[in-house]
């Protein structure tokens, strides 16, 4: 019986595919990330919906839906239990009164610094070894690759 090898030699490593390799080093993270996080007793989604909320204010359930990847219905358990824990609160659309928007609450915003530091400290073993040159590379790549496909 063949046994695979570990992540990073053979077709998970060099010799991959790179869409193989992003899902295989976006699951690594994804896993690390949730067992970071899991300490402040928050989920990656919620990080994700906390994050975008704080860099995109007033975003309704749909547009949280469309920037953080996930499906409307997630997004409406996630806004439902940060509303719950005061993390989030909602006003209604100006123009739309039936579309409710989000911010970020101060309690919200203290979570989501705790939980920036467990992402942080991600961020440097996810950069460690790499230039600020090489880095601006990648995050171009990625982001090009996320705006092409």
């Amino acid at each position: 019986m063949i046994r695979p090898p570990p992540p990073g030699e053979g077709k998970r490593g060099e010799q991959g595919y790179l869409a193989y390799l992003l899902r295989q080093a976006q699951s690594a993270t994804r896993l690390t990330m949730e067992r970071s996080l899991a300490d402040l007793g928050v989920t990656t989604p919620q990080f994700l919906v906390l994050t975008m909320l704080r860099a995109y204010p007033g975003l309704s359930g749909a547009d949280l839906a469309r920037v953080a990847m996930l499906t409307p219905q997630t997004v409406g358990v996630i806004i439902r239990n940060l509303e719950r824990d005061g993390a989030i609160g909602k006003t209604p659309h100006p123009v739309h009164r039936r579309v409710l928007q989000w911010t970020v609450t101060p309690r919200g915003a203290a979570l989501l610094d705790n939980c920036r530091r467990h992402a942080q400290a991600i961020e440097r073993r996810l950069a460690a070894g790499l230039s600020a040159g090489a880095q601006r590379v990648i995050r171009r790549w990625l982001a090009r690759i996320a705006a092409d496909l």
